[in-house]
């Protein structure tokens, strides 16, 4: 059958049980009646980096503290004279190495913005959400399946809570605009996607580097925080290069899917996927995958056969490789390099870039039916870069959230299977009720991970 999203929650709600998950309910968040005058109390974890480029865009808030490992890396992403603004809310803020301590120490937070590596996003979510804090987090929303799970139930359990996942692409007008005509029928019945990215743009299919001495600026243990491996220091890990290595990050299809597979899941519905293959080019340590760095180029297949209308395939291409050119590219189009999707439909074809921009429409008659199709999907103000200041008013109850985790927890979990499925090592079947791996028992423990002592999920 087909899982809508409703029932997906309940069964992410269920599957939670018994699992030490306190609900937020208890511990609304901070209720006072906000106008638009009223200035957002904001909390930042991984303040340098993507997270001073989020909270550059969040700076007429209140930015009351920051956590991050290394405050260097931080002095250096706001050393430019376009962030003197967030500067200066930065100097102001109390700072902190470890975002625990923060949150035991601050208890005048209204709303956390988490923009650190993948392997402590669901971690520091879910102790702000526990504390009745609005969440924004960084793609992808978590580094595995169970921890998505968790996050869907918390939301749920307490809707007042504003969530928001950070794939700016949701937001945008373009992104919005191919959503209504593939859902329009402009292209017809869609049965094939192509989605490729030029990502890993970090060094991946290499071996593990020997540790060495951390900056002194930087507090190590911090910064690996959840992770259950102990490899010691190395550059080509922190601060930039993590999303390739295992225990840390999730790879091109978690940097990047929250991004490209957003936008078919979005137009196509197609719940979640049943059977996953990835192949892939050479591991970094072929003979342990999963502890070592991810391998330079995949190629991962999703088949949702509870699709509406019928079976859907989607084939991910990573590491520079993508599909053939479709026939009918109008003259002047090509395929972006960078990353795209292309849609297949029985009347047509549909092609945007990386965040939705850019739709090209490929074949007869497909302009002038898409022409005719009417806006249905609210347009966020300043689109793309509207994302960060939709949450705030969102918080202020001005307008819709664009990315909540009812939209985001599937999303992420479907691309998440792509990664489980290189790590399995063979093709999965995958039963989305209730979470679980089918075919290969083995592969079920990819879904979820081991967390280190004081830092459990």
């Amino acid at each position: 059958m087909t899982i809508d999203r409703r029932t997906w929650l309940g069964g992410a709600a269920a599957m939670t049980a018994g699992l030490g998950i306190v609900p937020a309910a208890a511990a609304a968040p901070r209720g006072r009646r906000r106008s638009p005058s009223d200035r957002v109390n904001l909390a930042v974890i991984g303040a340098g980096g993507m997270g001073a480029a989020n909270m550059s865009k969040l700076v007429s808030q209140n930015i009351v503290a920051m956590a991050d490992v290394d405050m260097a890396h931080v002095a250096e992403s706001v050393a430019d004279p376009k962030r003197a603004a967030l500067k200066a809310a930065y100097d102001k803020a109390d700072k902190y190495a470890d975002y625990r301590r923060m949150f035991d120490a601050r208890k005048d937070l209204d709303a956390v913005v988490i923009a650190t590596p993948d392997h402590h996003h669901a971690v520091a979510a879910k102790m702000a959400m526990q504390r009745g804090l609005h969440v924004y987090v960084q793609k992808p929303l978590t580094y595995t399946v169970r921890e998505g799970r968790v996050l869907a139930a918390l939301a749920k359990a307490d809707p007042k809570l504003v969530t928001q996942m950070g794939n700016q692409g949701h937001s945008g007008d373009d992104g919005r605009r191919a959503v209504e005509i593939v859902r329009g029928g402009a292209i017809g019945r869609v049965r094939e996607v192509q989605v490729w990215t030029n990502r890993p743009i970090w060094p991946q299919g290499v071996a593990r580097p020997a540790a060495v001495a951390a900056p002194a600026s930087l507090d190590w243990d911090a910064w690996r925080g959840p992770a259950a491996v102990d490899w010691g220091y190395n550059p080509m890990y922190a601060h930039f290069n993590w999303r390739g290595w295992a225990p840390f990050g999730t790879g091109a299809l978690g940097d990047m899917g929250a991004h490209l597979v957003d936008f078919p899941v979005w137009a196509l519905e197609p719940g979640l996927p049943t059977r996953v293959e990835t192949r892939h080019s050479v591991w970094g340590n072929p003979k342990e995958p999963a502890n070592g760095s991810y391998p330079l180029g995949t190629i991962s297949y999703f088949d949702f056969g509870n699709a509406k209308g019928g079976p859907i395939r989607m084939t991910w291409y990573d590491g520079g490789l993508m599909p053939p050119t479709p026939p009918g590219l109008p003259a002047g189009a090509r395929m972006d390099p960078g990353g795209g999707v292309l849609y297949i439909g029985d009347r047509g074809m549909l092609m945007h870039e990386t965040y939705g921009e850019k739709p090209v429409l490929i074949g007869d008659g497909v302009a002038e039916r898409a022409a005719a199709i009417p806006t249905s999907l609210p347009r966020i103000r300043d689109g793309m870069n509207g994302h960060e200041m939709n949450w705030v008013r969102a918080i202020r109850g001005e307008e819709a959230i664009s990315s909540p985790f009812a939209t985001a927890v599937p999303l992420t979990e479907t691309m998440l299977l792509g990664v489980v499925a290189l790590r399995a090592g063979e093709a999965i079947d995958y039963d989305g009720a209730s979470g679980r791996v089918t075919n290969v028992a083995d592969a079920n423990r990819f879904l979820d991970r081991e967390y280190r002592k004081g830092w459990e999920l």
